[in-house]
């Protein structure tokens, strides 16, 4: 092993040889990566201009948005750079660098996810102490600790990860750097990292599934003693879409991260990583502002007024 060179850069995944395809590729996710930029974007605009919307709802899910944003951002960019470029390389640094944002971004998105299924549960629960147990304060605090958690958490991971040697094959068989696939990399005993990313994802996935299913427990027996069908009705169409968000998430980083290391290269892998680290951003603004009346009109006002006030400049 010592006639072996340390490993300065990596060769990422490739969705194809082919050079139609590959412009192809580029034009797909360049649409993808725009409309998650232009959908949280009209969220995060709608929430800031709206001063109905100023509350902890809102908030956190203007936060999600900018999540979506940064978490989108981290892969997507280089694969369509890589598509166009005919180029798949990405620096050692810039692999740490990948791994560890991507890791803080998703983290950061399940807990976040988590702090608005409490929301919901305290609203729908407890509504005559939603204000004084939601205040601004506690709100911030929930997102803060959810930015520092991710950020130590992603820390552990990527310092584990990258205080293996890699000496051999630079091939990472994924469209971005993940720890499964650079564990196959790895020209050391691998076995205890392993062990590491199974048992702290299970720990932590279980952790996240089991807060959230108690919190829509007490949510859906309240919802269904509300009287009226139109209660019913508002209160599970704020509940749904959030349930729905975090299942996709959930189910498809479980699916990448506690798999069996020979899996590990499989297509089925590769379509999981699309649909948590590309699709989710994408349908979160989607979902959201589709089934919410309120952000519907939040939007509708900042375009009215961006129409208004084109037509008097043109005018």
């Amino acid at each position: 092993m010592s006639n072996q060179t340390s490993v300065t850069e990596f060769l990422l995944l490739g969705f194809s040889d082919v050079r139609d395809l590959q412009i192809l590729h580029f034009f797909f996710f360049l649409v993808i990566y725009l409309a998650a930029l232009m959908g949280n974007l009209l969220i995060i605009s709608a929430i800031a201009l709206d001063h109905h919307l100023h509350t902890p709802m809102y908030f956190f899910l203007g936060n999600l948005s900018f999540l979506d944003i940064c978490y989108i951002s981290v892969t997507v960019p280089k694969s369509m750079a890589n598509s166009l470029n005919n180029n798949r390389l990405i620096s050692f640094s810039g692999c740490v660098a990948q791994l560890y944002f991507g890791i803080t971004f998703a983290f950061a998105e399940v807990t976040l996810l988590t702090a608005m299924a409490y929301d919901r549960y305290v609203a729908i629960c407890h509504p005559l102490r939603y204000r004084v147990i939601m205040t601004r304060g506690a709100c911030v605090q929930m997102a803060a600790g959810s930015w520092v958690s991710s950020s130590i958490y992603s820390v552990l991971h990527t310092a584990n990860t990258f205080r293996l040697t890699f000496c051999g094959s630079n091939v990472v068989d994924q469209f971005f750097c993940d720890i499964p696939q650079l564990l196959k990399l790895a020209c050391t005993d691998t076995s205890a990292n392993e062990v590491v990313v199974i048992a702290v994802s299970a720990l932590v996935g279980l952790f996240f599934f089991i807060s959230i299913f108690l919190s829509y427990i007490h949510i859906f027996s309240a919802v269904l003693r509300i009287p009226s069908s139109q209660g019913r009705y508002k209160a599970f169409s704020t509940c749904v879409p959030h349930l729905l968000v975090f299942s996709l998430f959930i189910s498809t980083g479980i699916y990448t991260y506690l798999r069996p290391g020979s899996a590990a290269s499989s297509y089925q892998g590769i379509l999981a990583a699309v649909l948590y680290t590309v699709v989710s951003p994408i349908i979160n603004p989607l979902i959201y502002s589709l089934r919410n009346k309120e952000i519907k009109e939040a939007l509708g006002k900042i375009l009215s007024k961006m129409f208004f006030t084109k037509n008097i400049f043109t005018s």
